[in-house]
Parts: structure tokens; sequence; C-alpha cells
């Protein structure tokens, strides 16, 4: 009987002492550790902020998110992810370079058939198409994308013009030294290499010859033909336009000149896309 007693005692001083370790408010900040997942996935986070009501921080967009896309908390606290066009810019822009231009530059030509020359939709040039498709993906997406970001960027220092506000680079002297030097050597690239190549590649398509020197003279032969006219246009048209492209972030810099680009390709397939 004094050994029940005294074993009573015993855990009645154990449970008081310890008292604290079982309280309600202990047990529900426990979380249950989960030998089966490996990772967690959103669902998981959302049921726990809701099952044992602490904050879960955000998920690492990097692991569980596509490319360009993050990882936000609405005023609720529920993590939701959500794309960004910037995003993705800045981390494919390549990609995002060659896309923009093959999209545009076969709108381009598209809005010059059916809207500029009127032709019907049923008698659309699709030869045509694809030479400006092809050109726009190769010279205007990759070799455009190649010279204007990364020789451009080891010529000249363009991340730290690019990066200042607007007024800083009025009074960036240096700085507006090399965006007139790139302005200038933009528009010779334009000119002995754009040019030329439009023509080379119109000859490939349109001159049903399978040898490319043939392409090559006969292209030479357009360019030459019309030079007088397509150097007047091209340096009213990207002078300007040269100005603002190479002043705006690196990662904008082509995204920019699309928007120009589509009014002049628009141009050029009106008066030098055809046959």
């Amino acid at each position: 009987m004094r050994k029940s007693v005294l074993l009573v005692v015993l855990v009645e001083f154990y449970l008081n002492r310890h008292a604290n370790a079982f309280a309600p408010s202990a047990l529900n900040s426990v979380r249950p550790v989960s030998l089966c997942r490996s990772k967690p996935d959103i669902q998981d986070v959302e049921v726990d902020q809701i099952r044992y009501g602490f904050d879960v921080p955000p998920l690492p967009s990097s692991e569980f998110n596509p490319p360009g896309s993050t990882v936000i908390s609405d005023d609720a606290g529920a993590v939701r992810s959500g794309w960004s066009y910037g995003d993705f810019a800045k981390t494919y822009p390549n990609v995002n370079n060659i896309g923009i231009a093959t999209i545009k530059t076969a709108s381009a030509d598209l809005l010059a058939q059916v809207v500029i020359a009127q032709t019907p939709i049923s008698e659309i040039d699709w030869q045509r198409a694809f030479l400006f498709c092809a050109f726009g993906a190769l010279y205007l997406g990759a070799f455009q994308y190649w010279y204007q970001v990364n020789i451009f960027k080891k010529l000249f220092d363009v991340d730290k013009f690019t990066s200042q506000p607007w007024e800083d680079k009025l009074k960036d002297r240096e700085g507006l030294v090399n965006l007139a030097a790139q302005t200038a050597l933009d528009l010779g690239v334009l000119t002995l290499v754009y040019l030329p190549t439009f023509y080379i590649f119109k000859a490939g398509v349109f001159s049903g010859s399978s040898d490319p020197s043939m392409w090559v003279s006969q292209g030479i032969e357009n360019y030459s033909a019309n030079f007088a006219k397509d150097e007047f246009d091209l340096i009213r048209v990207w002078a300007p336009a040269d100005l603002v492209c190479f002043s705006v972030p690196l990662y904008l810099r082509l995204p920019v000149r699309h928007v120009v680009s589509f009014v002049w390709t628009a141009y050029l397939s009106f008066s030098r896309g055809g046959h």
C-alpha cells in the first residue's frame, strides 16, 4: 500500500514538473515530419499553414516553377506561382529574341501582303512569307543578337550606360560617345551585311536554283541596283531608332528594336519582297 501511494506521488510530481510539454499550444507547434516525401510542394505548404497555424516560408522559385516564373504570396498568405516575361527575357535572352524576330518578321510580311497590298488571303504568297520567316530567325534573331549584344558588350561599356537613369545618361559624356559609336557601327552593319544578306536570302527563295553562288550573284546585283534608295531609307529610320535601342537595358535592346523593325520589315516586304 505504501509503495502504491509512493508511486502515485512520483507520477504526480513528474506530471507537474513537465506540464508545459503537454500543453495544447505546445502540441500544436510540433510539425509532423514526413519520411515518404523528399520535397514539399505548394499544396502541402498551404495545408500545413491551415493545419498547424504557422507561417511557412515561400518555396524557391527555381525548384518548383518553370523558367521565368516567380513564387508570390497574396494578402491571405496563399502561395502561388506566376510567370513573368521580364524574368524569362533576362534568363533566356537569345531564345526570347529569336522567337520575337521570327514571329515579327513573318507577321510584318503578312501585313504588307494582306493590308498594304490588299492581297486576298487565298492568294497569299507563302514562298515570300517563308523568306521573311527564315530571314527573321537566322539573321534578325540569331546573328543580330550575337553582334549587337555579345560583340558590342566587348567593344563598349554598355552595362554602365544602359543601367543609368535617363537624366544621368545625358550627363555621361563617355557613354554618349559610345552610344554614337554603336549607332555608327550598326548603320555600317545594316548597310554592308543586312541588306546584301536580305537580297541573297530572297534570291535563294525565288530564283529556283539550288546553286548558292547563283543566290549570291543575283542578290548582290539586286542590292547594288537598289542601294541608293535603300540606304536613304535605312539611315533616316535606323539612325534615330538606334539611339534609343542602345540606351535601354541590355536585355531589352533587341525587343525594343523589334518594335521599329516591325514597321521597317513591313515596308521592306512591300517594296522589295515580291518576285
